[in-house]
């Protein structure tokens, strides 16, 4: 019995220690948000769940063969009660978890700002295979697999795809939004502490997905502006030869910064993505035709 006690906490233990660095960790306003509606929601479903459990082990101790008093009715059909209890619990468990994500759905939309009297950082993302690109439109540069944000400043995201569709994530700052080639997606996240966060795909990609992560470092605003001095004195120009160059698939691609980006780099990459996607579609119709 010692030994099992033993062994139900150590496992106990290490399940709890991954929750250090995920979504029961949060370190800004929109992952606090997420996990309350997580833990509400678990919240709720315990209310079934927990009594259906007890309801459970009573009735086999009840109906046990050694129990004279509990009475055997093999030919019991019907019962109102019981069909308003089994029905409602579950009906007013589905309204309330729906009510939850419905409101929260609405207060915590990607394409909301957040509230706060500090102008928003803007970054442009694109997911290449198999890494991301983040574009400093503002400032300028961009940096390859490390997004670099200021501690307390909102960060406005506009998030494609040069190719196939991605999953941006970064758990502990806040909602997962996917990426899409020919279109935008908007993301809003903040760091209310200064750490390395954990930033991934969540969406399988092919060949390099397993590598396709990168570092969120929340930083001072002092350690930010010696951020933006150091990228902008040191690495390449981004333009549509080196950006040619890194679109090409590789994976496991250690971080790295342009010191210079071209302007309306990051529309291009839009716009040839529709571009590609267009002649992709206006060729269906005749390959439909070819097979019929």
């Amino acid at each position: 019995m010692r030994y099992s006690l033993l062994a139900a906490v150590l496992i106990g233990a290490t399940t709890l220690s991954g929750c250090t660095e995920g979504v029961l960790d949060p370190q800004g306003p929109i992952a606090v948000a997420d996990r309350e509606i997580l833990l509400n929601s678990l919240a709720i479903m315990l209310a079934i769940v927990i009594p259906v459990i007890l309801a459970i082990l009573g009735v086999a101790f009840w109906f046990r063969a050694s129990n004279e008093r509990a009475r055997y009715r093999p030919n019991f059909a019907y019962s109102g009660r019981l069909e308003m209890l089994v029905w409602s619990i579950p009906a007013m468990t589905v309204f309330l978890v729906g009510g939850v994500a419905w409101v929260g759905a609405h207060d915590l939309s990607p394409r909301k700002p957040i509230a706060s009297a500090v102008k928003p950082l803007r970054v442009q993302v694109a997911s290449l295979d198999w890494k991301w690109l983040f574009i400093y439109p503002d400032q300028g540069i961009a940096s390859v697999n490390r997004l670099t944000i200021p501690v307390g400043t909102p960060v406005s995201l506009e998030l494609t795809s040069s190719g196939v569709m991605n999953s941006f994530f970064v758990p502990q700052l806040g909602s997962q939004i996917y990426t899409m080639a020919g279109m935008i997606t908007r993301l809003h996240l903040q760091a209310d502490h200064a750490g390395t966060y954990r930033g991934f795909s969540a969406q399988f990609s092919g060949e390099g997905f397993s590598d396709m992560h990168f570092d969120a470092d929340a930083v001072t605003n002092e350690k930010f502006a010696q951020w933006l001095d150091a990228a902008h004195s040191a690495g390449p120009e981004l333009d549509t030869k080196t950006y040619a160059d890194l679109a090409k698939p590789s994976a496991a691609v250690a971080p790295f910064t342009y010191h210079a980006v071209a302007p309306g780099l990051f529309d291009s990459i839009l716009v040839s993505e529709m571009q590609s996607d267009d002649a992709m579609c206006r060729s269906y119709p005749t390959s439909m035709r070819a097979e019929k």
